[in-house]
């Protein structure tokens, strides 16, 4: 049980650096005039990486298991 924890706090980690990532390269970018699509697909990727996120926790606490 404590591997899942520690796999899921790795998780939530890495979905916060990627937004964190991508508002500042789409900050900078614009604060440049260069193309923000870097920062743009990073947000995009760590909010998908949110909802799959959440989804998992729910299906976690529930006790929904698969077999």
């Amino acid at each position: 049980m404590e591997g899942i924890l520690v796999l899921s706090l790795l998780y939530w980690i890495a979905v916060g650096a990627l937004f964190l990532v991508g508002i500042v390269k789409l900050l900078v970018a614009m604060g440049n005039n260069t193309p923000a699509k870097p920062g743009l697909q990073l947000l995009i990727i760590s909010v998908v990486m949110l909802v799959i996120g959440f989804g998992a926790c729910a299906a976690m606490m529930s006790g929904f298991s698969v077999r």
